[in-house]
């Protein structure tokens, strides 16, 4: 995303798509194999739904996430009905990242691949998603859970298999010339609207260099403010749960749409 003008946070949407449907889930519990999974908010409305609302307000750079597999033709539904204003994430790889650039994506999203079956990060996977999709089209996310001792580990799988990789302004140095931008979920507050992970917003604040989005625990519009604050602008922020739009009754959707648009840089382009 380029913009002009001061760094201010912004509001960024998200469709998450679980066994076709429009869904909120606590990400702690993402795990399809067990009974454990908890839902938040199941959508009536399918996916370009929200999507076209999304580009009525003029809101890009979201994501569309596919939580497991059975997703693909309702993410494709979705990157029809707002082409070239949504990112797509969710099993993608270099055999397919193309593939998802041509069906609307801006860009593609890359957790699990960047990884062996150990959770082993792996360079030479990196790069080739980059020669796939071109970096300025590639969103690493580096979704993450909390250690004992106040750090964070980037973790894959849904969230739930432990990865090599710490969370750390090392990593992203070390990542941030083969991508555009970083998406990161705290999964440990993911879909509890508890509060936000201040401490990790003010860790990537103080990074800076590229675009990243934050996702986990908004529970007021004040979090928006609050993540201005915090990381001096650089950070962004996507709201799940609280949001009425996906059956919360704490934020509403058209004050987010209202707050980018008195942003300095709400011309801002993806």
């Amino acid at each position: 995303m380029i913009r002009s003008g001061p760094a201010r946070t912004r509001f960024r949407p998200c469709i998450d798509l679980h066994e076709g449907r429009v869904k909120q889930i606590v990400g702690g519990t993402l795990d399809s194999e067990t009974e454990a999974l908890k839902t938040n908010f199941v959508a009536e409305q399918p996916p370009a739904w929200f999507a076209e609302r999304f580009a009525e307000d003029a809101l890009r750079g979201g994501h569309v996430i596919k939580l497991g597999p059975g997703n693909d033709e309702a993410a494709r539904e979705a990157l029809a009905a707002y082409p070239d204003g949504l990112q797509i994430g969710g099993g993608i790889t270099d055999e397919n990242a193309a593939e998802w650039l041509d069906a609307g994506a801006t860009h593609v999203i890359a957790t699990s691949f960047l990884f062996d079956a150990e959770g082993r990060f792996r360079e030479e996977k990196l790069q080739r998603l980059v020669r796939a999709a071109g970096w300025m089209q590639l969103v690493i996310d580096l979704s993450c859970r909390s250690l004992p001792d106040g750090g964070w580990v980037v973790a894959m799988n849904r969230w739930q298999t432990l990865t090599d990789l710490s969370l750390t302004h090392e990593t992203l140095d070390a990542l941030a010339d083969s991508c555009a931008e970083f998406l990161i979920h705290a999964a440990d507050v993911e879909g509890k609207c508890g509060g936000i992970d201040e401490r990790l917003v003010a860790m990537l604040g103080a990074w800076g260099r590229k675009p990243v989005t934050y996702a986990g625990g908004a529970r007021s519009l004040t979090d928006l403010e609050r993540v201005q604050a915090l990381s001096g602008g650089k950070v962004d922020l996507t709201i799940g749960s609280a949001l009425d739009l996906f059956g919360g009754s704490l934020v509403r959707y058209a004050d987010c749409v209202a707050f980018n648009r008195r942003q300095p840089d709400a011309d801002a382009v993806a």
